[in-house]
């Protein structure tokens, strides 16, 4: 299948368009014409090789909601016409104890990403969702419920996974104290779907100009980090903190609002995290904790509780020709609080 995308073609290079071959369909797998790709941080890190290892040339996205154009003959949950979504993985090794689990996020051999990964089968560069057209196979294509509008339900597949598994995790529930550390695309999510658990609610943030923000997202609290009284009043007084900040920061601020057998969650920073105490960690049995996505039947779950709740992020619409203007706004923050490309503009 001819197809068109956009794609770096190395780290200081934009985006720019990209005419590529998508596979023949195997006899498991789904085609999709792409409808609307949601822009994810990672996205922008892999095309600048932030974190090394990009395959160039690179075509991000992994937020990803389409109209199946065509299955295979071994297809059984798809037909031509339906609405499908594909998030951050496309395939795994299926066999292993954490695939047999439905956690193929933590797949023994490696996940299979929707971009700059490895085809499990032919060994080719996979490529993402700036792109006309995507094939996957069955199992880690998702079903769109019929109550999400597909123009904003693109971010679910990651931003809203990424927020939405740590709080399953943890047992979040009506009554849970949960904090949110950043109010960009992972925190609003975090922020809505906790609201939409019953959790009490507490955005985090240096900045104070985020209060209204927060409160008009369905926040019930706002702690200004700055405010060293505020900090020290709000001690011991959180089940869960989910900290979406995707640069090194200091941790140890956090650690003191953890109550007893607390977590403090990490979805945003992949690196170093300098300066740790361990002691508060030790007194207190609080825990200091990371989490990635989710696997195939935690994203389906997601993807129907936000239908039956009525939750879905907020989103700014643009073209695919806009997609370097709105990498270098999201580095500034400058979004609230998802872009989504309109893939009918490639």
């Amino acid at each position: 299948m001819q197809t068109l995308g956009y794609a770096a073609q190395s780290p200081d290079s934009p985006l720019a368009p990209f005419h590529f071959e998508r596979r023949d369909l195997r006899p498991n797998d789904v085609a999709m014409e792409i409808l609307y790709c949601g822009v994810c941080h990672s996205d922008l890190h892999t095309a600048r090789n932030d974190w090394g290892g990009t395959v160039y040339p690179a075509v991000p996205g992994h937020e990803i909601v389409g109209r199946v154009t065509g299955v295979g003959p071994e297809v059984t949950r798809f037909k031509e016409g339906d609405l499908a979504a594909v998030g951050c993985l496309v395939d795994s090794c299926r066999t292993c104890d954490q695939c047999e689990k439905g956690e193929e996020q933590y797949c023994r051999t490696g996940l299979t990403g929707t971009y700059n990964a490895r085809d499990r089968v032919d060994g080719s560069n996979t490529y993402g969702g700036y792109s006309k057209h995507i094939v996957v196979r069955e199992e880690f294509v998702l079903t769109l419920p019929a109550g999400l509008d597909p123009a904003k339900a693109a971010p679910l597949l990651c931003a809203g996974i990424t927020t939405y598994s740590p709080l399953r995790t943890w047992g979040v529930k009506a009554g849970s104290r949960v904090g949110v550390v950043g109010l960009g695309g992972l925190g609003h999510m975090a922020v809505k779907l906790a609201v939409a658990m019953g959790a009490d609610v507490t955005v985090m943030s240096r900045s104070a100009d985020k209060e209204a923000d927060a409160r008009e997202l369905g926040a019930q609290h706002f702690l200004n980090t700055s405010d060293k009284a505020a900090m020290k009043a709000a001690g011991s007084s959180f089940d869960l903190i989910i900290d979406t900040v995707p640069v090194q920061h200091d941790l140890m601020p956090y650690v003191p609002l953890l109550d007893v057998d607390a977590t403090l969650c990490l979805v945003g920073q992949l690196g170093p995290a300098p300066d740790l105490n361990t002691a508060p960690l030790v007194l207190s049995r609080k825990r200091i904790a990371g989490s990635l996505i989710g696997g195939i039947p935690e994203t389906q779950e997601m993807l129907d509780f936000c239908a039956e709740k009525g939750v879905l992020p907020e989103v700014e619409m643009i073209r695919m020709d806009q997609i370097n203007d709105a990498f270098d706004r999201m580095e500034k923050s400058d979004v609230r609080y998802r872009f989504v490309i309109d893939m009918s503009s490639l």
